[in-house]
Formats: C-alpha cells, sequence, structure tokens
C-alpha cells in the first residue's frame, strides 16, 4: 500500500484512495474452524491498532525502485523510466528520496534540489496527522495500505472467506462502491467506482494483499481536467519485515487517464521495496510494539 510517491510521469493524477491497515487481538487458542469476524469490526481494529504502530514505522528506511511505462494506442511501450529512491517515514507519512533515475546518480544540483524538496515535506508531514494526504490528489503507492476502512460505509462487502496467501491463513473478502451513496470529497465520490479484493492476515491482522479497480469512469473535477478510465486496477502487497511491523513489499497499476478530454495516458508502473532497515527506535516504544504483535501470535 505509500510520499512522497507519486504517478507523476504524463501529469497523472489519482485520488487519494481508501483507507486501511494492521493489528488486532487474537485469543491465544482458537478452534480448528474458528468463526469469521464481522468485517467492520475487524476493519475498526485494523486501524486502530496501525496508529499504535505509527511510531515504530517512523524509524525505519528502505530503498525503493519504481518502474514506469509509458503504453501507446496500441499496447506497446513508448519509453521506460526507472527511480531509485531511499524512504522512511516521518509522523506516519511516507518520504521519499530519489538518489537515482535510469539507474544513474542524481547530479550534484539534483541532489541539491531534491535535498530542499524533501525538507519541505517533512516540514509539512511533521504537522500533518498521519491519516490526511501529505501531497493532495497524487495517487501515493506507499499510502495504499490506507486504503479501506474510512470508506467502507459506502461499499458493498461480500465473500468473507478464508484462504493461505504465501503461505499464511488470511481473511479474505471482495468489496464493491455503491454507486447510490452518500458521500464527501473526491477520495469517497472515486471510492464509489471501485471494487476489489482484499487478503488480511488472520494472525497480525494486517493487508497482505489487495486488488482493486474502476469500474466506471471517474472524472476529476467533473471530468474537465481528468478522468481516470474504466479498468485502470492496482494490486498492493506487503510483509513482515522483522518481528516489529509489516512495511510496503511492492505494487503494480495499469492505469489510464484521459486530459483535458481530448488526450489520454496510459501507464503501467511497478514498485519493488528492499533493504528494510531499523534506523533509530526508542526502547519504550520497541518494547510497546512487540507487546502489541505478540497478543496477536
Amino acid at each position: 500500500m505509500t510520499s512522497s510517491r507519486a504517478l507523476r510521469p504524463a501529469g497523472l493524477l489519482l485520488p487519494s484512495l481508501l483507507s486501511l491497515l494492521m493489528i488486532a487481538p487474537v485469543p491465544a487458542q482458537q478452534p480448528a474452524n474458528p468463526r469469521l469476524p464481522e468485517v467492520y469490526q475487524l476493519m475498526r481494529e485494523v486501524h486502530e491498532h496501525q496508529e499504535q504502530l505509527n511510531n515504530v514505522r517512523d524509524h525505519y528506511t528502505y530503498t525503493s525502485l519504481q518502474t514506469t511505462q509509458n503504453i501507446d494506442g496500441n499496447g506497446q511501450v513508448k519509453s521506460t523510466e526507472t527511480v531509485e529512491s531511499e524512504d522512511n517515514f516521518v509522523n506516519g507519512h511516507l518520504i521519499e528520496r530519489t538518489v537515482k533515475r535510469n539507474g544513474q546518480p542524481l547530479e550534484v544540483h539534483e541532489q541539491q534540489k531534491e535535498a530542499e524538496r524533501v525538507a519541505k515535506l517533512v516540514e509539512r508531514a511533521e504537522k500533518i496527522p498521519p491519516d490526511q494526504p501529505l501531497e493532495g490528489m497524487a495517487i501515493n503507492i506507499g499510502r495504499v495500505q490506507e486504503i479501506i476502512s474510512r470508506v467502507l460505509e459506502i461499499m458493498d462487502v461480500r465473500n468473507l472467506r478464508r484462504e493461505t496467501w504465501h503461505g499464511r491463513p488470511t481473511i479474505v473478502f471482495d468489496f464493491v462502491g455503491r454507486k447510490d451513496a452518500k458521500t464527501v470529497g473526491l477520495a469517497e465520490d472515486a471510492s464509489k467506482r471501485l471494487q476489489g479484493t482484499l487478503w488480511i492476515d488472520e494472525a497480525d491482522r494486517l493487508v497482505a494483499h489487495m486488488e482493486v479497480s474502476f469500474n466506471d469512469n471517474f472524472g476529476v473535477i467533473g471530468g474537465l481536467l481528468a478522468s481516470i478510465e474504466k479498468g485502470s486496477n492496482l494490486r498492493f502487497d506487503q510483509a513482515p519485515v522483522d518481528a516489529e511491523l509489516w512495511l510496503p513489499t511492492g505494487a503494480e497499476a495499469n492505469l489510464e487517464e484521459r486530459l483535458l478530454i481530448v488526450k489520454n495516458y496510459r501507464q503501467h508502473f511497478t514498485e519493488r521495496n528492499y533493504d528494510f532497515k531499523r534506523i533509530r527506535v526508542e526502547a519504550q516504544q520497541l518494547r510497546s510494539a512487540k507487546a502489541l504483535l505478540a497478543r496477536n501470535r
């Protein structure tokens, strides 16, 4: 799911989608086929416990490699751009510092501009609550883990079930936006045009995998400036990086946008995150996080 990263190459804008994550208590002993939880309560617990882990997440860093392909009308790749960045969290917001473009380190003047940009983002991040977007409407892959709980009220949830994902038991459900739902703001309005599936790790109550797509066109500001076309889709993964918490490990998106009603842009975006490191954490924060996770195992 996060920074901040945005799919910007072709001027692509996408509303900040939904909201979701992490950890709820699980009984120490469970029957062989325990009853499935009530999904709305599950999501409330997930969101609540993620907030408790934000302070620990702020002390982690990792490397992110993003690849963006621009696609022509025949489905052929016109151009490819790669960006390598060093990522960390500030007050729950993902901050990225670009270190390479297309495999080449930034020039000295580019490094200076990037340092100034990051400094401004950090200053903003310290003042903006973690549950509010840092950079407006640009899609933020690093924040995709904040995708569903605030808007479940305008979604229909279906087919609650258990499945195994990468060797771990998960609780899975499908969702689809209700077109007749009353919404407030751009993100909720966009959510009415979404459908997808969530895989929640049953032991840790974290989103392990998500697939979401637009089932209808969505016009930004009435469609006069841009619209996200039906069929645009996103996949998101995260996993435990050590005993403390989970972090995003990758994402993939296929997006089509129409700008100013006349020009179409198609992009294929992939992200791979690796080299996770704990840079600094206070002892009390670490003990609290481990105690919280221990209750869920």
